[in-house]
């Protein structure tokens, strides 16, 4: 082959090709360009709408990376590539990879929904899948709490999104419930006093709403007196804690009458 016809054959491809890469190119140049806008538009919404950082981060790597591969797609096509078997190849492969990491996925699900409707926070004081602990981390996959004798707890995003969560930080106050029993002897409108007394002396006992005793129920062998304290959610245990103690010691100062073994019952918050 001649200089001639090597200079033939490269006019011809520039004929048959050249129009196509330039559109290849111009089409590339417009996607990215269209990507970049789309995802520094969506970035201004996210944060409008206050995601979190890490979930925000991801959907949109996610997302440009899924652009950028139709926009591959698309570029491919233009200069002559048949695309649909690629098409169905990338289909058959995340349909794989996705029947592989069904659980991981639903995890992954769990994590965005936790996210976008924010049922909790870091820092917050929740009970969620039979268990109890402040919220330390939201992660994508999985939150990471720390249990009340410092144990870290992590549960799957997956069963925490769709199972009860209790929260008790979000209304800032939580109510105490105590049992205490007094036996039958004992006068109730003098141990209803000594009771609010104890609860009105506490400094960490809220005011507004304010505390109660009530006559709960005559049991065989006492009678069973509720108290309800109300204060806020980080001096939960410390009201318990005191109140129960200063309890038995202001009814023995009183000379009122505690069954015995005394009971003190916790029931769980309604």
């Amino acid at each position: 082959m001649d200089l001639q016809e090597w200079i033939d054959k490269g006019y011809e491809i520039i004929v048959d090709f050249g129009p196509k890469f330039i559109g290849a190119i111009a089409i590339w140049i417009i996607g990215s360009w269209v990507i970049k806008s789309l995802i520094k538009g969506i970035r201004k919404a996210m944060e409008k709408r206050d995601y979190d950082e890490s979930l925000k981060k991801f959907l949109l790597n996610l997302l440009g990376w899924i652009l950028k591969i139709v926009l591959i797609i698309v570029v491919l096509g233009t200069v002559g590539v048949e695309t649909t078997s690629f098409a169905a190849i990338l289909a058959a492969a995340g349909l794989a990879i996705g029947l592989a990491l069904q659980g991981s996925l639903g995890n992954f699900a769990g994590g965005v929904l936790l996210m976008i409707f924010k049922p909790m926070k870091v820092g917050d004081l929740v009970e969620a899948q039979g268990e109890l602990g402040v919220v330390k981390e939201i992660e994508i996959f999985t939150t990471k709490l720390t249990g009340l004798s410092n144990r870290e707890i992590i549960i799957p995003n997956g069963a925490l999104s769709n199972g009860n969560i209790i929260n008790y930080t979000t209304e800032g106050t939580r109510r105490v419930d105590l049992v205490f029993g007094v036996g039958y002897d004992s006068d109730i409108k003098t141990t209803k006093e000594v009771l609010k007394k104890v609860l009105t002396s506490h400094p960490k006992v809220l005011k507004d709403p304010a505390p109660a005793v009530t006559v709960m129920e005559l049991a065989d062998s006492s009678i069973n007196f509720a108290v309800r304290p109300w204060c806020n959610t980080a001096d939960y245990w410390d009201v318990y804690f005191d109140v129960t103690e200063q309890t038995k010691e202001a009814l023995d100062a009183a000379g009122i009458e505690i069954p015995y073994p005394h009971q003190v019952e916790i029931q769980k918050q309604g």
